[in-house]
């Protein structure tokens, strides 16, 4: 179910009139609200609600066993056999072929004649990000940083809850779960403030993300010899803001549904864009994912203790499995890589000043600059993860420096994409200073006009659109 379709326009107004009725009775709203969220997953494939069962019943009561337990060494067991049965799922339906394709490919490099059959499994959506949310409640309990949660409705509502299910932000239990022992009523603040985040999130989604990715960045990446220097230019930098306008639209649309029920999910992302180096960048890029491998992959490996050249180490490693968990490609690993080069890099520059005694730049022309290097070193690297062969990626290189000239606006590239991209890097750079006013401006007025207005908002960013799209994250 597509937050941008009109079943959800049906679906959403009615989960929130039938929670507002039921929220005087905790237990049948929670009820309700899971009942609610596995029917929006299986509007995808109910098949896979088994899988969402099997990881829910797993993880509650090896966090239960966990709590109870005063043995280390059993503990310990308890622990692996939630690891085992979480990372194996998602193995087998990520990345089982995807490895048996590898182990082909090298066997016969090696001279041997390999014949392993390679299975191709439907991937689950939202698999990555629930597997990384039961993932956390559990590593928590045996950190002893958190209690099992009260009740198996409980847990279960924190796993399958709808509005992040399938693309995140990755929500802690220690954050969420709280929030449904207060059993807190959504206020006209909720909602006035939930309607804000829909509307921009669906304009991040419909106008900036669908508009330049179905006109822009889509033509370019699947017919590069098409395209010349500039076209070339202006699909790479069209795929960036593509990428962040599906994504971080999604995410806000997942905050404001979240809001408008009266629960508080993470913010994901920060205007990534604005980053003066690469830590600043995935300190603001898929803020939920970039602090969930900090917590419990980076500093496990030992963090920022040690010499540099371990720290580096663990920020490659850390890295490296960013990449693999965006998808099952070498293409991916190898864009892992890069960020793990660029943030090492970021760190002996920081490491230097320190050291020297110097500080952070901060005339208006040096910030400037490192926002554009920042940016555009995202950018560049964004071809490795958007290409998924060699032939692919020397293709769009090679468009890069063809100098056959600025392409008509009209075609290959249309102008309304063009406009699109120039509003959203427009729009990315005065962001920081306009949401505050526009929001406070927003809120002054009354919900019920909002919601009149956000449905105007919708049939409107519908005409607007190339094609309904689902969300880029959802493959993920």
């Amino acid at each position: 179910m597509l937050f941008n379709s009109i079943t959800f326009l049906l679906f959403f107004p009615t989960v929130f009139l039938v929670d507002l009725a039921l929220q005087r009775k905790a237990s049948w709203r929670k009820m309700f609200l899971l009942v609610a969220s596995y029917l929006f997953y299986a509007n995808w494939d109910w098949r896979f609600l088994g899988l969402i069962w099997a990881s829910t019943c797993i993880d509650w009561f090896v966090g239960n066993a966990m709590a109870a337990e005063t043995q280390q060494k059993r503990r310990k067991w308890l622990l692996t056999i939630s690891l085992a049965a979480n990372l194996g799922m998602l193995a087998t339906f990520k990345y089982l072929g995807f490895f048996l394709e590898s182990t082909n490919n090298l066997l016969e490099s090696l001279g041997f004649d390999a014949h392993i059959e390679v299975l191709r499994l439907m991937l689950p959506v939202g698999i990555s990000f629930y597997t990384f949310q039961t993932l956390s409640y559990t590593i928590d309990i045996y950190r002893k940083q958190l209690e099992p949660a009260r009740t198996f409705l409980d847990f279960a509502l924190f796993v399958a809850f709808f509005p992040q299910l399938v693309a995140g932000p990755i929500v802690r239990a220690a954050t969420f779960i709280p929030q449904l022992y207060e059993n807190r009523r959504s206020t006209r603040r909720d909602v006035s403030l939930g309607l804000y985040e829909i509307a921009i999130g669906l304009f991040k989604k419909v106008v900036i993300a669908d508009i330049i990715g179905n006109q822009l960045a889509t033509p370019f990446y699947n017919s590069p010899e098409q395209f010349g220097t500039w076209g070339a230019l202006l699909g790479i930098y069209g795929f960036c803001f593509q990428v962040y306008g599906d994504f971080a639209g999604y995410s806000q649309i997942a905050i404001g549904c979240a809001r408008i029920l009266g629960f508080n999910l993470p913010q994901n992302f920060r205007w990534p864009f604005m980053a003066r180096n690469n830590i600043d960048l995935w300190a603001r890029w898929h803020i939920s994912l970039s602090s969930w491998l900090r917590d419990y992959l980076y500093i496990p490996l030992g963090g920022s203790r040690g010499g540099k050249w371990m720290i580096y180490r663990n920020i490659l490693i850390t890295n490296l499995l960013a990449g693999l968990w965006h998808g099952a490609g070498w293409n991916f690993v190898f864009w892992g890589g890069i960020n793990g080069m660029m943030i090492s890099g970021a760190h002996a520059r920081n490491s230097k000043r320190k050291k020297l005694g110097i500080g952070q730049p901060n005339a208006w022309w040096q910030v400037a600059q490192q926002r554009f290097i920042t940016f555009h070193c995202f950018a560049l690297s964004l071809l490795v993860f958007r290409t998924y062969s060699w032939d692919h990626f020397t293709g769009v290189l090679a468009a890069i420096v063809r100098t056959e000239g600025l392409e008509p606006m009209d075609s290959p590239i249309p102008g309304r994409a063009v406009g699109a991209l120039v509003l959203a890097i427009f729009l990315h750079m005065i962001a920081e200073r306009v949401h505050p006013p526009l929001r406070r401006a927003w809120h002054r007025v009354g919900p019920e006009i909002q919601g009149a207005f956000l449905i105007l908002l919708f049939g409107l960013f519908s005409h607007l659109a190339t094609e309904r799209t689902p969300f880029f994250y959802f493959q993920f």
